[in-house]
């Protein structure tokens, strides 16, 4: 059977295989996230020939899963970044509190805080989301003004979002949209996706005026740091 727009398949190894038809696919594209293999395909092609085509890529892309499984949160855990520093540590109080300063964002758990318990993950991690998006809150929207102003691209908004799933992302109306999950990159990756995203407010496709534009403002390594970036794998 011919798979429909969006389909999900169980998988003994990546727990579920999404398979998605897009019409302007010319070919098959396999990436790993946290939650399973993402298969992007042409129309026309049924799950079976799918699964046939991942299977020669299987062990590779098993390995390639390791790299995005989510670094489980203990007393070691800490973010460190040219941009964004954080770290848990323990308190005495016997709630979670979180400390920001303009250096670092410290999260104190109680000092008999139980980290096997999935309970406890999910509070952490949502601490951690939550300084993240207040530290990009503060540090994007800026960074993103003088980048405008000195490349003359001027954009309407900008939102911080939770987007797992792209960098950033810029709208007919130039609203530009920033994932929190930049404040992990490497400043001149960070500074790549902004440069990017105001890229289109000129040039909405990805044709040849687009890269000419970007490799103005990036020396002529526009393509060299697109790749960098799709090779970029975050902690967290």
């Amino acid at each position: 059977m011919v798979i429909s727009k969006r389909q999900i398949v169980p998988d003994s190894d990546f727990g579920q295989i999404f398979l998605v038809t897009r019409r302007t696919a010319r070919n098959i594209t396999m990436r790993v996230k946290e939650d399973g293999l993402h298969v992007t395909t042409p129309p026309y092609r049924s799950a079976r020939q799918i699964l046939e085509a991942i299977a020669p890529f299987r062990e590779r892309l098993l390995r390639n899963r390791k790299l995005v499984e989510p670094t489980p949160f203990d007393f070691n855990f800490s973010i460190t970044t040219e941009c964004f520093r954080l770290r848990l540590a323990p308190g005495k109080l016997k709630r979670f509190t979180v400390r920001s300063t303009e250096d670092e964002v410290v999260i104190f758990c109680p000092e008999n805080t139980d980290f096997s318990d999935g309970h406890v993950q999910t509070l952490v991690r949502n601490a951690v989301m939550r300084a993240m998006k207040k530290r990009a809150e503060e540090y994007l929207p800026p960074l993103l003004d003088m980048l405008s102003r000195r490349f003359d691209l001027p954009y309407s908004k900008v939102k911080i979002t939770r987007a797992r799933s792209r960098w950033g992302s810029c709208s007919a109306s130039k609203v530009i949209n920033l994932s929190f999950y930049l404040m992990l990159l490497p400043a001149h990756l960070m500074d790549y996706v902004l440069l990017h995203e105001l890229s289109h407010t000129k040039e909405m496709n990805h044709g040849p005026r687009f890269w000419e534009l970007l490799n103005r403002m990036t020396d002529g390594q526009a393509l060299s740091l697109r790749k960098e970036l799709r090779n970029y794998h975050t902690r967290f």
